[in-house]
């Protein structure tokens, strides 16, 4: 991995807004991605979140508000490709040329010594395929030699959009091990992804954005930890339950398939209050958040209550 240089976060973008005519993109964003960590960047469709990446490495001008990769903006790099790499789209290759011959061609355009290409077309799995047209390729091979081309430059950051799309489950557990050890070495991920699970698995740390404005920035640890714990329950009485609960202060809240969470109170207290009410319970089970219900209670509507 090549050293640039470049003191504090790797990536930090400061009340970032983005306008198209009287729509607002992106609005006053403010975040950070800390070197030695894979950081999932997180939001519902349209929230701003490949407008953002477009800005941090250029491609867009922000309307007002700043984005610094390793302390400079991307157009004021020196050697921007051993700083950041990138993968937004799979989109920009030429089909008639081959893995090899794309990443060759960009090497020559960024300044990278052409040696890069066997190693890169090596780490990414492409070796059998690099003389295979890439008009040929399925999307999963089409997004390895996108990630192989965003790491000529042996970057210390990389910014990816959804890499894990088209991938098969062999590609996608390589990548989560592959990124894992890119921020273990002190690199630095910001990636964006709607797989959740897969999210929770590779990074440390989250920044969550809804309409262009920052919801949430902190550890997954953290933020699943805010989502607290409920107690999900299925009886044979539930009205007799739903007001023995509420009288001993916790909330409840209908989940389908006609089952409960309670909030509020302890499994061993529902269980109490259902014993003393002489209800049967056909489910008990504590429920500890995940990254998905914490995302979904920060980018969704409050379920409502159960009525009275």
């Amino acid at each position: 991995m090549a050293s640039t240089g470049g003191a504090g976060p790797a990536i930090q973008a400061s009340a970032l807004t983005k306008r198209f005519g009287s729509s607002v993109a992106v609005d006053g964003l403010t975040f950070s991605v800390p070197l030695g960590s894979v950081t999932g960047f997180l939001g519902p469709n349209g929230a701003g979140k490949t407008t953002t990446m477009r800005m941090v490495l250029g491609l867009a001008r922000p309307t007002s508000g700043s984005a610094r990769v390793l302390g400079r903006p991307y157009a004021e790099l020196d050697r921007p490709l051993s700083a950041v790499g990138a993968a937004l789209e799979t989109t920009g290759f030429h089909p008639g040329r081959t893995a090899r011959s794309h990443l060759r061609v960009l090497c020559v355009e960024g300044g990278v010594p052409v040696d890069r290409v066997e190693p890169v077309l090596e780490r990414t799995g492409m070796s059998s395929f690099a003389t295979v047209k890439v008009g040929e390729y399925s999307l999963g091979m089409r997004q390895r030699l996108a990630f192989a081309a965003a790491l000529l430059g042996e970057p210390r950051v990389l910014v990816l959009d959804e890499p894990a799309n088209g991938l098969d489950p062999a590609g996608v557990a390589w990548l989560r091990g592959f990124l894992r050890r890119f921020a273990d070495d002190g690199g630095a991920v910001l990636v964006s992804s709607h797989l959740l699970t897969e999210v929770a698995e590779v990074a440390d740390r989250v920044v969550v954005i809804d309409r262009g404005k920052l919801l949430a920035e902190d550890s997954v640890e953290a933020l699943v930890h805010a989502g607290g714990e409920s107690v999900i329950v299925r009886s044979t009485d539930p009205a007799g339950l739903i007001t023995a609960v509420r009288e001993a202060g916790g909330t409840v809240q209908e989940i389908g398939d006609g089952a409960m969470s309670v909030r509020g109170l302890a499994i061993e207290r529902v269980g109490e209050l259902a014993a003393a009410g002489g209800i049967v319970l056909h489910e008990l089970r504590r429920e500890t958040a995940t990254l998905e219900q914490a995302f979904l209670a920060l980018t969704t509507p409050e379920p409502p209550e159960m009525p009275q």
